[in-house]
């Protein structure tokens, strides 16, 4: 049985922005409370290994399987042959004055029932990243997007 976390928040943001956050592992610690440590670049193909606030003592090796900047990125990590598979995925999407973001992770395979349960509920940290994205992409000096 497949296990869902999603958020979403409207960012007063142009998505070039956003997305370029998202993508610069240099400036996660900076504004996404979420994340204890990151590293490796993000670019398809790349590995991340990520230390998380919701289980600050394993680091996560994540695969950005898939970019389209700037409205679509994924990435994964799982068991051989499928048996558990995470997937996280943030989209974008240009709105008037600014940027619909969500963010999504699916953990799926014949497993993922067993190892969801030993998995902290994510929904506090999923709200920390988008909150912190906001405030971050809103807060950029001279954003078009946003009243002076």
């Amino acid at each position: 049985m497949a296990k869902r976390y999603h958020v979403s928040r409207r960012i007063d943001a142009p998505v070039e922005r956003v997305w370029a956050l998202l993508t610069d592992a240099s400036t996660y610690r900076a504004w996404n409370r979420a994340v204890i440590s990151i590293e490796g670049p993000i670019t398809e193909g790349a590995t991340i290994s990520l230390v998380s606030i919701v289980n600050p003592k394993r680091t996560f090796k994540l695969k950005v399987t898939e970019m389209t900047p700037p409205t679509r990125m994924v990435w994964g990590d799982g068991m051989p042959l499928s048996l558990f598979k995470g997937e996280r995925t943030y989209r974008l999407e240009e709105v008037a004055g600014g940027t619909e973001f969500s963010m999504t992770e699916l953990l799926s395979g014949p497993l993922s029932g067993l190892i969801s349960r030993t998995i902290p509920d994510m929904t506090d940290s999923f709200n920390q990243f988008a909150n912190g994205l906001k405030t971050a992409a809103e807060a950029t000096p001279g954003n078009p997007s946003r009243p002076s």
